[in-house]
């Protein structure tokens, strides 16, 4: 038996432990930062995730995520069919339900903006202490750690657990010193952009651009691989808009739905669109350090 084989037939029994099904397993290679399968049982499909369990802390996460978001009934997310550390074979498995996605269809836009602005409406969880925004544990965006300790205060939470953590990893390489160094003055100076705007906790999917949402049969937005927390809607709407845009329709939806932008939202989204290129630019550096950079200098203009 090959070396591939052998890795799958361990993987088949793991996932009898786990589950106690016997599945067929199909490699998706549908993921950059873990191994993907397509499983197929007697009764049912799904989509399985699997690391070491070394580091199966990510999956555990993920799947505490996909749980909150379920819980508040405004959005569907695939559901957790189960998520074990297998000792045996050293390997932790998220197994999803199967996500028949289709290609959005013209009235996707207002249905995506409808569920969106239901989740942003709905009361988050209680967290830890009692205090307003974070969450219950540390997740990850992507491959980044994602702390979330949480804080009363926003400007405080975003700026210590946001762009301040993620500074204090992109220091370590000198050709961000320059970078790091910005993105403190922006710290420093953007919670003069709020204004008046005070942000309510909303539970957040995290890392929502267009690779994190699809279209069911039914018509049904779907959202996946999330990076949750409570915090200000806005940025969650940042980053629908930082690599790409929402479909259409999708706007007019969101304010219908109760769901309006507070003044000076278009100043305070490229505070947090921030976060995310500093993530691409830790994760790929390159083109995203100077997009990052860029960012920073805009918001730095802005508070003058």
């Amino acid at each position: 038996m090959s070396d591939k084989s052998t890795a799958t037939a361990r993987l088949a029994d793991a996932l009898w432990r786990a589950s106690g099904t016997r599945w067929t397993l199909h490699a998706a290679q549908a993921s950059s930062f873990c191994a993907t399968w397509h499983l197929d049982s007697a009764s049912q499909r799904a989509f399985l995730k699997v690391l070491p369990s070394a580091r199966g802390a990510v999956l555990h996460a993920e799947a505490d995520g996909l749980r909150a978001l379920a819980a508040t009934g405004a959005v569907r997310v695939p559901a957790v069919l189960f998520c074990a550390d297998d000792a045996a074979s050293g390997q932790t498995l998220l197994a999803l339900d199967w996500l028949d996605l289709r290609h959005p269809d013209v009235g996707f836009g207002p249905r995506l903006g409808q569920a969106m602005a239901a989740l942003h409406a709905v009361a988050p969880p209680a967290l830890p202490q009692g205090v307003r925004f974070g969450w219950r544990r540390d997740n990850w965006l992507g491959a980044t750690p994602q702390a979330n300790a949480g804080d009363d205060d926003w400007v405080a939470f975003f700026n210590r657990q946001r762009l301040g953590a993620l500074i204090a990893r992109l220091q370590a390489d000198p050709a961000q010193v320059a970078l790091c160094a910005l993105v403190q003055q922006v710290m420093q100076r953007w919670p003069g952009l709020l204004g008046d705007h005070t942000p309510q906790p909303s539970l957040l999917h995290g890392d929502l651009w267009s690779g994190n949402w699809g279209m069911l049969p039914d018509g049904s937005p779907v959202l996946y691989d999330p990076a949750v927390s409570v915090g200000d809607a806005e940025a969650e709407l940042a980053m629908m808009e930082l690599f790409g845009a929402p479909p259409q329709g999708f706007w007019p939806a969101y304010r219908t739905a109760g769901r309006g932008l507070h003044p000076g939202y278009p100043q305070r989204r490229a505070v947090y669109q921030l976060y995310h290129l500093l993530n691409h630019a830790l994760l790929f550096g390159g083109g995203y350090a100077r997009q990052a950079a860029s960012c920073a200098q805009q918001v730095l203009r802005t508070v003058g």
